[in-house]
């Protein structure tokens, strides 16, 4: 709603000519080394890590757009998205750059600034008031909460720190004097309106102030932590204003823009003495919710800076349980190369205590190592948690599936999908049933229920400390057969050559499939380029026209694997009786039924694949026979 107020301030015609006159491929080369093809430009995406180009930025569309992560838009989302502006902000940067004038606003337009601009005055005067109290005689407990929590002066007037004396009206009485309207002291949050027993009086007592800012660094509120241990709440907040709503704003995040778009990472603390222990120790880059769990648009404000924002939270339960919060509130907003990672501190801790007892040190390896978004969302449904019967293992699997279904987009779903399948596949699968759940084991003893911590475990190489897996057993020419190879890259690569092969005699496929074909899970690196050349293709409007297609693909250094497509199709027509091509309503057919086939068989691809590795490191010859028998349909 905001967004869409924004651009109502300005008219849609005004907004296209300052796209019109803003040269795209000029704004976006200030960040990216672009290459001309043709009247389209490419470079690496800048938002997330790629070799080959496959970003795009056209002066025609006045668009840009990144076949790899999907990231895209105009010279205005460029802006938001590179330098963390808002909406307003950047037509504002590129109207000025364009020479052009922004229309005045009406009356009202201008009654409502000039309120909000008299708000914006009051808070300051509020603020310098209040950073003064910290430094006088009836500051002294103040200062002595300040130096206990390892905080001097100079650091006081980095953040803005201040001092709300005890009484009724100590700033309401210093703010009329200065000839500020009740009414204002009172929209600006600072006071609190007379009732029926009471006069007006102030909103913060007794407590020290922390100095909120907007986006472009103007004071719109305090946050407030009481000094006496019996006042309840502990902290408090300006309540909601013209200026201020604590959902839709970040502590010092005007500060740490910067530093996190240099830094290509920000880090969410819990609160405000967090962020700045954080940041006096370097980490200029902290922010924190403004006493609510973490928000949706505080989210969108990190992610405008940061593609993968660290949430630094204590390890106690209300830690644990806040991480778990914002783990499921970013999965609807999930996009490719957008994430969230999670460092919880030891149990104990907050990152101030953990900075003065272990060191900076100990804090970067700790953001360094947090735990990437799927991992917190796995924990949180098997820690400490009883697996021990197929039901509850069921249930496992269809909470998952649930946390899958809330993810927006579609190729992120799908990979969630893959790696938790993976997940209970290794936590149960591969056990033997003796070394799952509460079975009892043969001491007579029994397993602790639950997974533990065993779901972090390694992927790989477990299979050679199953019973029976003696060094040797399996002859090299059992290794190296076609089961064993097959079983790592044949299959689905052959699924991938027919879909490749259809794409290159019909490359309208690629034009009117361009969802599906992006989506698909090739793993031959060499076919990866080619469907994104196609896609690259597709999207920049070239006519996918056979012939031209196949010249264009040589010219681009995919000769090779173009001949060895164009040979396979051969065999294919020869096998099939000598049809030739097929037409195009029964390659689109053929197409999408191999489409389908080839994520099915990704789906299954990590269990197959373990279980060929499972049999060739410990079976005897008998049972490698077994497992032929078992797999072998697989490869035809």
């Amino acid at each position: 709603m905001r967004h869409y107020i924004h651009r109502m301030r300005y008219p849609p015609n005004l907004l296209d000519e300052i796209l019109r006159r803003t040269d795209l491929v000029q704004l976006v080369g200030r960040r990216v080394k672009l290459i001309r093809k043709g009247r389209v430009m490419w470079g690496c995406c800048p938002f997330h890590k790629e070799k080959s180009p496959s970003f795009k930025v056209e002066n025609e569309r006045r668009t840009y757009h990144c076949f790899g992560c999907g990231a895209g838009g105009d010279a205005f989302k460029w802006l938001q998205e590179t330098e963390g502006l808002t909406f307003p902000e950047s037509v504002q940067r590129l109207a000025g750059e364009a020479g052009i004038e922004l229309p005045k606003w009406s009356a009202e337009d201008e009654e409502r600034e000039e309120k909000k601009k008299s708000l914006y005055d009051v808070v300051e005067l509020a603020a310098q008031f209040y950073e003064e109290q910290l430094f006088a005689r009836d500051g002294a407990e103040a200062r002595d909460y300040l130096k206990s929590r390892g905080l001097d002066g100079a650091a006081a007037k980095q953040f803005r720190l201040g001092y709300a004396p005890g009484g009724n009206n100590v700033l309401v009485n210093h703010l009329t004097t200065k000839n500020v309207p009740l009414d204002d002291i009172i929209a600006a949050g600072l006071a609190r309106p007379a009732d029926e027993n009471r006069g007006v009086r102030d909103f913060f007592f007794n407590r020290v102030m922390f100095t909120i800012t907007d986006v472009r660094g103007r004071a719109i509120a305090f946050g407030a932590r009481a000094l006496d241990p019996d006042a309840k709440p502990k902290y408090i907040n300006t309540g909601e204003t013209q200026l201020f709503s604590k959902g839709h704003l970040l502590y010092n995040y005007q500060q740490a823009r910067a530093a996190a778009l240099k830094a290509g990472t920000i880090i969410l603390a819990e609160g405000y003495m967090d962020v700045i222990a954080l940041v006096r120790a370097g980490f200029s880059h902290a922010v924190a919710p403004l006493g609510t769990a973490l928000t949706e648009d505080q989210l969108q404000l990190m992610w405008r800076v940061a593609p993968e924002p660290v949430l630094a939270f204590d390890g106690d339960e209300a830690g644990l349980r806040a991480g778990a919060r914002a783990a499921h509130l970013a999965l609807p907003h999930l996009k490719p190369g957008h994430s969230l990672r999670f460092a919880f501190l030891p149990p104990g801790e907050d990152p101030d205590s953990l900075l003065k007892s272990q060191g900076l040190g100990a804090m970067q390896r700790l953001l360094e190592a947090a735990s990437p978004l799927a991992d917190v969302l796995w924990r949180g449904e098997t820690e400490g948690r009883d697996f021990s019967t197929p039901e509850r293992r069921a249930g496992l699997e269809r909470s998952l599936s649930e946390i899958v279904s809330q993810i927006g987009d579609r190729t992120i779903a799908e990979y969630y999908k893959r790696d938790f399948n993976d997940r209970v596949f290794e936590a149960f699968k591969r056990r033997q049933p003796q070394q799952s759940g509460n079975y009892p084991r043969q001491n007579g003893q029994r397993r602790q229920s639950g997974l533990g911590g065993g779901f972090r475990g390694g992927r790989r190489g477990e299979a050679a400390s199953l019973p029976g897996a003696a060094e040797g057993t399996v002859s090299p020419a059992v290794k190296n057969s076609l089961l064993a190879r097959s079983g790592r890259t044949g299959a689905l690569r052959v699924k991938e050559m027919e879909l490749a092969v259809l794409l290159l005699e019909v490359p309208e496929l690629a034009l009117h499939h361009a969802e599906t074909l992006a989506a698909l899970p090739f793993s031959d690196p060499i076919l990866d380029r080619l469907r994104h050349e196609l896609l690259n293709l597709a999207a920049s409007g070239f006519h996918l026209e056979k012939r031209g297609l196949e010249n264009h693909l040589v010219r681009t250094g995919l000769g090779n694997i173009v001949e060895r497509l164009k040979a396979r199709g051969v065999q294919k027509s020869v096998e099939d009786d000598g049809k030739g091509s097929a037409d195009g309503d029964d390659a689109e057919a053929r197409w999408l039924s191999a489409a389908a086939q080839l994520r099915e068989m990704a789906e299954l691809a990590p269990e197959r694949q373990r279980a060929v590795e499972r049999f060739t490191s410990e079976a005897t010859e008998e049972s490698w026979q077994a497992a032929r028998r078992l797999l072998g349909a697989q490869n035809d």
